[in-house]
């Protein structure tokens, strides 16, 4: 039986950092790929005030059994005081985009 799948959504300060993260997770096999986006605009009410500050989004491919362990490490690495971390759910895949996350997120296999 083939591995569920999902994406994970997820926001850092700024690419240095997201991309220091997505390497500690790929190197942990937590997750197979991670698309590191170009900077945005958030807009967002923090303590009571409205903020504005460049971010940059992360989604992270993996496994839909590893979305704990990717939120912990999420949880840990990033550096926001509270990191978002959003599971999207992925009812459909092609089976050979599937059959690579699980590969590459088998903890056996060798990079």
């Amino acid at each position: 039986m083939r591995a569920r799948i999902c994406f994970i959504y997820t926001t850092w300060p700024n690419r240095r950092s997201a991309l220091a993260a997505a390497k500690k997770l790929l190197s942990e096999r937590l997750i197979a790929c991670a698309n590191v986006l170009g900077e945005t605009t958030s807009l967002y009410r923090w303590r009571g005030k409205l903020e504005q500050n460049s971010e940059v989004v992360m989604i992270l491919k993996t496994r839909d059994r590893f979305f704990a362990q990717v939120e912990r490490r999420v949880q840990i690495i990033n550096p926001y005081e509270t990191p978002c971390v959003v599971k999207i759910e992925t009812p459909r895949a092609n089976s050979a985009f599937a059959d690579w996350i699980e590969a590459e997120t088998n903890p056996e296999s060798r990079l």
